[in-house]
């Protein structure tokens, strides 16, 4: 129990107060005075055990450096978002105008040039005024104000309780009145006035007077005037309290309550006064910008990159320390987007589907740079922010793990693939498979070496089914994959084993967007785009196509620095080649026929490839498409989920009416219209030919022709006017549910996904 308190110390009395300031000045005022005056020249016990306890005290100001924002910035250096705990732009002395530094020296030490540190004057009339009276009154000099500060910045950077005025104890006091008169001794008047006025709150999250002008007036300290000066000085006691923002009027009289100190101690005439005194507040708010919410384009690139800091364990140990290092640490993080890109792609984003349209579909664009790895755009069309606000935070184009979605079925966009692992089995584009095959039994047998009994197995009956049934016949895999054919998919597929075919797609950087697993192919339906992918995965996948089979791992940032010249570890461009040469140049041949057929209407104005792809229910439709340089995922959809009820049939979209939604009719154009702005300031390039072509007549179309059989012999040409009105280049889509079910546990229980 602790014991009771005596009444005569009980300090809410008078008496109290006296024997409270008796009991303690007799040790704490003859060791003020030594600090001002050598202790040998007193004497007695208090003298005594006063000088030991000096002794024992710091006499050095360990500075840490100051909090001050970070950046995010371009791969130009535009600055893209801040972030601070502490908004503060420190400035020198004579970036600061005199009347500052005079209405600060007015108001709170006016014998700030007379003292060495610890105002002895101040101090003993502060003593007897707490004594005397039910108020309290400060005897703390700008000094003891700034070593106070000092303490805090320090306390917290190192994540420690800071300690307040209210919270200090006697040799807390003591400690600040010995390191001020040392530092006194070390720095000059204006240099401890200007780190004052650097590191002072003046109310919000405004640390020093620079970030303080600009946000009560955005003016930088230089342009302060007199009036202005004075609210600012006057902040200082209560920053919250006196904050015009918050409350005008009491800032409008404490402000005047400085102007009157200013007018006596001389800074200022009497005409000057009675100008300012008279004046508004004249307030001019730069509002406070930090996060991502406040980015001046990009927030969900922003987004992206805060996840990809936060997670390098190799810049600070915890997630904390890494979160209270972006916020206190002055970073400079230089990021790989492009901000001329950046500006078209959020422009295409909203001109395919407008942000908040009735229709619940959603767009989005990412770009990444085939040979790198840099992602250079990041867009959707939606406005960032809380759902609350009418915003969404949630990124479209990355994994759960990077504060993305769940992903979205894929579709044919995952055909490529299936025939890139056709090639690598030695086989051709050229060669006849039997599409015609419909149904697979239960318990079809699936190769899959790398399960456990070596099979997969189908375990419910699989019909693939095409959206035109006379489909339904022998075809080359080249003739397949242009129509987007899904019995043509099916049936190389099941030629092959599923895990040769999961472990291209694993090397090209395919993953399950909610945990970041490998695909399983223990459900062989993953081979039409049952798996759900990111946008982000998708473009980077692409671009390895796009590099002649070599995959870069994704980046977005490309150095961390901060104001001391450190330099953080990030992820350096991390290249493989995954693919064979050869296998992707036969690949791109037919990518390149879709591109240019199938979406820029034969007439592109750069080399491009890429392919169309539609979930099962039409709730996620693509077009991921590349250039030499430049690889971006076009994605248009619902992003509540792939239930039926969600999907985008018979929706007006921006103002159009969409009986039947298809990767072909909105993420296409998209895409072109977007990559005909931005693709030409990358590699045009023509792409490399295969060393030994399976055709005769690559070029040629006549082997598209909708009543051929992929053959270069007989046929139209894919120009004529028979070829059925159906998805440009998707075919093989179909609205039945094409599941294939699985003996074992499957990575998605959704159903299949055509184009």
């Amino acid at each position: 129990m602790a014991p009771r308190k005596s009444p005569l110390f009980d300090t809410a009395t008078t008496l109290g107060k006296i024997m409270s300031f008796l009991g303690v000045s007799a040790l704490c005022g003859v060791l003020a005075a030594g600090l001002i005056f050598p202790l040998a020249a007193t004497g007695g016990a208090a003298a005594t055990a006063g000088s030991q306890m000096l002794e024992e005290l710091p006499a050095e100001l360990l500075e840490e450096p100051l909090s001050v924002p970070s950046k995010i910035l371009a791969e130009d250096g535009t600055e893209l978002a801040q972030f601070y705990a502490e908004n503060r732009k420190p400035v020198g002395i004579e970036d600061i105008s005199g009347p500052m530094r005079d209405a600060i020296i007015a108001i709170e030490d006016e014998r700030f040039y007379e003292h060495g540190g610890v105002d002895a004057r101040g101090l003993s009339r502060a003593m007897v005024h707490n004594v005397t009276s039910d108020s309290q009154q400060g005897a703390s000099t700008i000094t003891q104000q700034y070593v106070n500060n000092v303490l805090i910045n320090a306390q917290s950077l190192r994540g420690e309780r800071t300690t307040i005025s209210g919270t200090k104890t006697y040799a807390d006091k003591l400690r600040e009145m010995k390191l001020s008169v040392s530092i006194e001794q070390e720095m000059t008047k204006d240099e401890i006035l200007e780190g004052y006025l650097n590191i002072v709150l003046f109310g919000g999250r405004n640390y020093g007077v620079e970030a303080a002008a600009q946000a009560y007036w955005s003016v930088p300290a230089a342009e302060l005037d007199i009036a202005q000066a004075a609210t600012l000085a006057g902040l200082v006691q209560n920053p919250n309290g006196y904050n015009p923002l918050v409350n005008p009027d009491a800032a409008e009289s404490r402000r005047n309550t400085v102007l009157s100190a200013m007018l006596r101690n001389d800074y200022i005439t009497q005409e000057e006064y009675d100008e300012a005194v008279e004046s508004d507040l004249g307030l001019d708010p730069d509002p406070e910008n930090a996060g991502c919410y406040h980015a001046e384009m990009g927030n969900y690139f922003c987004d992206y990159v805060v996840e990809a800091y936060l997670s390098n364990s190799d810049i600070a140990p915890t997630r904390e320390a890494r979160q209270q290092l972006l916020e206190r640490g002055g970073l400079q993080i230089t990021t790989t987007l492009d901000p001329d890109a950046q500006e078209v792609a959020e422009e295409e984003t909203r001109n395919a589907v407008p942000a908040g349209d009735p229709s619940g579909a959603a767009s989005s664009l990412v770009s990444v740079e085939p040979g790198t790895g840099n992602i250079k755009t990041m867009a959707q069309n939606s406005e960032y922010g809380p759902e609350d606000d009418g915003g969404v935070l949630v990124n479209y184009s990355s994994d759960f793990t990077f504060g993305g979605s769940r992903g979205f079925q894929g579709g044919s966009t995952l055909k490529p693939f299936v025939a890139a692992a056709w090639l690598e089995d030695g086989n051709s584009m050229s060669d006849m498979i039997d599409a015609g095959h419909g149904e697979y039994p239960a318990y079809t047998s699936w190769d899959a070496t790398c399960l456990d009994n070596g099979i997969a197995r189908n375990t419910d009956p699989w019909d693939p089914a095409n959206v035109i049934r006379d489909m339904h016949r022998e075809m080359t895999v080249d003739y397949g994959l242009y129509w987007s054919i899904n019995t043509a998919t099916v049936a190389t597929a099941h030629e092959l084993d599923l895990c040769d075919i999961t472990d291209l797609m694993t090397r090209v950087g395919y993953r399950n967007a909610y945990d970041g697993s490998e695909l399983n192919p223990a459900n062989p339906s993953f081979v039409l785009g049952a798996y759900d992918v990111s946008p982000l995965v998708q473009a980077n996948a692409y671009a390895t196509l796009a590099n002649d089979g070599e995959y870069c791992r994704p980046r977005a940032i490309t150095e961390i620095t901060d104001t001391s010249g450190n330099t953080y570890e990030v992820p350096e461009a991390t290249c493989e080649q995954v693919i064979d040469e050869e296998v992707v140049a036969e690949l791109n041949e037919t990518l390149i026929r879709i591109a240019e057929d199938r979406t820029a209407d034969g007439d592109p104005e750069f080399p491009m490839a890429g392919k169309t792809g539609t979930n099962n229910t039409e709730t996620s439709t693509w077009f991921i498409g590349y250039s030499r340089g430049l690889s971006t995922a076009s994605w248009v959809g619902n992003p509540e989920g792939s239930h039926e009820r969600y999907s985008l049939n018979g929706q007006t979209i921006g103002g159009v009416l969409f009986e039947d939604v298809w990767g072909s009719l909105i993420a296409g154009p998209l895409w072109l219209d977007y990559m005909n702005r931005v693709a030409p300031d990358y590699s045009t390039d023509e792409f490399p030919e295969p060393e030994d072509s399976p055709w005769e007549n690559p070029e040629s179309s006549d082997r598209y022709s909708w009543e051929n059989d992929g053959r270069e012999t007989g046929g139209e040409s894919s120009d004529s006017d028979d070829v059925p009105d159906v998805d440009d280049g998707d075919a093989g889509d179909d609205d039945d549910d094409s599941d294939s079910g699985s003996d074992s546990d499957s990575d998605s229980d959704s159903d299949s996904d055509d184009d």
